[in-house]
């Protein structure tokens, strides 16, 4: 039989939409550390943590966070594993599926909350499947369902090792005319978008240039329009930063016409990257420092239970913390969240407003 979880099954983090809440006490802005530009609430098999644990567990460390379940459900294959419950994508050779309902539960856990709480919220719509030309529509009807809500999409992934290669149907690429009908609408409506993509695949050959650089800024340029987070500046597990990897984002960061493109150097393994080295601290300090507009910091912890989980990925950023100038220290940790998320707020309610008046005439 299945294992007992500690996590929340999806029904219980609905059950906060009918039970009394009371906002929590808030210190003032200046007071909360970072801004999370990157967490997900719920799992590979849709459990999570519940809204308000999670609160306390922010504490007043933690200011805003943009809040995301996972796209993609594990199926259970009792043919693959039989009584052993997948609970991650590397536990099973099953394939993972698009899960549309976490939009659903992640609105319904926000609206939940009290008003005074969900200020400290932006919700993202994850669940599409960016190979589907319908998936534009599935984001429109979704925020035309869940008004005063949602204020992006994503994490979305295009090319992830090990994970891609098991998403069951077609595989999405970043040359799909679905995708750029997604970051059309997105731009449209002014929803901030983090995208997940590799730069490379995970056993290149030697001396070959990323594969997927080239195609990553050709979308990128064709969709000027829309606020775009390159989550984890496209490194990932086996994905390590490539030879001139600094050069390579800066390319971006220099050029006017993709002044619209961030990173977030969200993940504990980007942490480990980043301060690995006295150098690799240095260089990284010296790009943001140059570009302090364009980063965003963001834990990508999935349900942690404790605040010393959730806290991790800050605590071990700490030597780029030291050498960041103070200016951009506090750009990366919390104002480009506030400027990016706040835009998106007024933006998105603006077009909501709009179409929702359109459809009652």
């Amino acid at each position: 039989m299945r294992p007992q979880t500690r996590l929340v099954p999806i029904f219980l983090l609905l059950l906060g939409s009918v039970v009394p809440c009371h906002p929590q006490a808030q210190p003032p802005p200046d007071a909360f550390l970072f801004n999370d530009s990157h967490f997900h609430l719920t799992n590979y098999i849709q459990e999570g943590v519940g809204i308000r644990e999670f609160l306390k567990i922010m504490g007043t460390r933690t200011g805003r966070v943009a809040l995301f379940g996972i796209p993609l459900q594990q199926q259970w294959s009792y043919r693959n594993s039989g009584d052993t419950a997948p609970t991650y994508y590397l536990d099973t050779d099953a394939p993972l599926y698009y899960y549309s309902f976490t939009d659903a539960s992640i609105a319904q856990t926000f609206l939940s909350l009290a008003p005074e709480d969900r200020k400290r919220f932006d919700p993202m719509i994850t669940g599409f499947n960016p190979a589907d030309m319908y998936a534009a529509d599935h984001i429109r009807r979704v925020l035309l369902t869940f008004p005063g809500v949602f204020s992006g999409i994503g994490e979305f992934t295009i090319h992830k090792e090990f994970v891609s290669s098991k998403v069951a149907g077609e595989v999405a690429s970043l040359q799909d005319p679905a995708l750029d009908r997604i970051l059309d609408f997105a731009g449209e409506v002014g929803l901030a978008v983090i995208l997940h993509s590799d730069i490379d695949v995970p056993f290149p050959k030697p001396g070959a240039p990323p594969m997927y650089l080239a195609q990553m800024k050709a979308l990128l340029r064709k969709h000027p329009s829309a606020t775009i987070i390159w989550a984890h500046t496209g490194v990932g597990r086996v994905i390590r930063p490539v030879e001139n990897h600094g050069a390579m984002l800066e390319e971006i960061l220099r050029d006017p016409a993709l002044r619209h493109v961030h990173f977030d150097i969200s993940w504990d393994l980007v942490a480990r990257y980043i301060v690995a080295s006295e150098q690799s601290i240095k260089s990284s300090a010296e790009l943001i420092n140059r570009y302090p507009d364009r980063f965003l910091f963001g834990t990508d912890e999935v349900a942690p239970r404790t605040q010393e989980q959730y806290g991790k990925v800050f605590e071990m950023y700490a030597p780029l913390w030291q050498a960041l100038g103070s200016e951009a220290s506090e750009k990366v940790r919390k104002g480009n969240y506030e400027r990016i998320f706040d835009s998106a707020r007024s933006r998105v309610r603006a077009w909501e407003h709009a179409h929702l008046a359109a459809t009652v005439r």
